[in-house]
């Protein structure tokens, strides 16, 4: 398996296969925090995909730099942002609507 796990195709792989979960999730769901964790998994995807580049430019650079790994961080101080600020949307939409349902966030005027 380590032969296997080195192999960049192997990350960008899993990496697609997070990505499409994550927009099924997203476009399925009819609750809110289903949409979110889709979302969340989108941007794990695409922090994979910085680690598994910065991986190759460890290997074929002779001076490596830590250009995939400060992206990755922003991405996940990123996610948990996004999770903070998600959360205090939904506990107030529930506060108000007795509901989470994302359809009753449209009709939040009456």
């Amino acid at each position: 398996m380590s032969g296997l796990a080195n192999n960049l195709s192997f990350y960008l792989v899993v990496s697609a296969i997070m990505f499409v979960f994550g927009i099924v999730a997203a476009l399925s769901r009819k609750n809110t925090i289903g949409i979110f964790m889709g979302v969340e998994l989108i941007l794990n995807a695409a922090a994979l995909n910085f680690v598994a580049v910065k991986l190759l430019q460890t290997k074929a650079a002779a001076s490596p730099t830590q250009d995939g790994a400060i992206f990755s961080l922003f991405i996940i101080v990123m996610a948990a942002i996004e999770a903070a600020v998600a959360l205090a949307i939904v506990l107030r939409v529930f506060g108000v609507k007795r509901s989470i349902d994302p359809d009753g966030m449209a009709r939040l005027r009456g």
